[in-house]
């Protein structure tokens, strides 16, 4: 029983339009925030860590030597030789163009490497960004923008200190479409303030969006957070497995057969993860969503 045979995953996807298996290589560019660096905020949203924007945090390897290091795990793992490059930490359209087309650059000199997945926030996507992604998507790459909505409903993207509400967010896949770029929208379920309907609701108005893919994860703790604090003096409860599964299902089932699926779960290291402890359980938890999808289906 495998989710790809319920669902139109990323993987899936890829090998139906290639013909090869086709991974993200995870790379943190250093990037940070304007919800960090004062434009909008200073404290980052609550479920955020803090500790890789620590002054004394080790600087992270090169973009080539991180491209390196993900291959060599994935092919040992998959056996794929053909990956997009992920760019992942934080808000990594939040620079000066030249800037960002020299990191897109080098990451796409790699022969392995077909295209970029650019992980950001609705509120940081100007024209001169699209126009250069919808670029590189007319030479020939596989291009993904990433946007991190969370939540349709702004009094929870407030209660997290998100810093854009979903208009923003709005007027981003608007603009995208606008250069015929795919878009993944990013969603979280079992926010501060939300209900499983809230994660429904969210869902819907997404879809009507028509975002080509859809990221969905639960909401977990980690250390060093405004949300673990939350969590320790009981301001916060996170939701039981059974819950988060209920409601993926639910999620899913919404979508058209040829929404792309790029993740239903995800979790955080286990030496920064506080709750909920199932979240460290992914391949459970997947099972149990592939499970609960084919039952629905029968």
């Amino acid at each position: 029983m495998h989710l790809d045979q319920q669902v139109l995953t990323f993987g899936r996807a890829m090998r139906e339009k290639y013909g090869y298996k086709v991974h993200k290589l995870a790379i943190d560019a250093q990037f940070t925030c304007p919800n960090r660096d004062g434009t909008k905020g200073i404290g980052g949203c609550t479920f955020c860590n803090n500790v890789s924007f620590s002054p004394n945090a080790r600087k992270p390897p090169s973009v080539d030597e991180q491209l390196d290091a993900g291959r060599r795990v994935i092919l040992k793992r998959t056996g794929a030789r053909h990956y997009l490059a992920y760019f992942q930490a934080y808000t990594n359209t939040y620079a000066d163009i030249d800037y960002l087309q020299s990191l897109y650059d080098s990451a796409l000199k790699h022969p392995d490497i077909i295209g970029l997945s650019i992980g950001t926030r609705p509120d940081c996507v100007p024209d001169r960004v699209l126009a250069l992604l919808a670029r590189y998507q007319e030479q020939g790459h596989e291009i993904w923008l990433e946007l991190g909505l969370q939540s349709s409903f702004d009094r929870a993207l407030e209660a997290v200190n998100r810093g854009h509400g979903f208009a923003e967010y709005q007027d981003a896949i608007k603009r995208a479409h606008g250069y015929g770029l795919q878009v993944c929208t990013h969603l979280i379920v079992g926010l501060p303030t939300e209900t499983a309907q809230n994660s429904l609701l969210s869902m819907q108005r997404v879809l009507d969006t028509q975002p080509a893919g859809i990221k969905i994860h639960p909401l977990h703790v980690v250390k060093g957070t405004q949300l673990a604090r939350d969590l320790k003096q009981g301001r916060y409860q996170p939701l039981s497995m059974q819950e988060y599964v209920d409601t993926v299902v639910k999620m899913v089932k919404m979508a058209p057969e040829e929404m792309i699926f790029h993740r239903l779960t995800g979790t955080a290291t286990e030496d920064i993860l506080l709750a909920p402890q199932w979240c460290s359980k992914k391949w459970q938890v997947l099972n149990r969503i592939t499970g609960q999808l084919k039952n629905n289906n029968d």
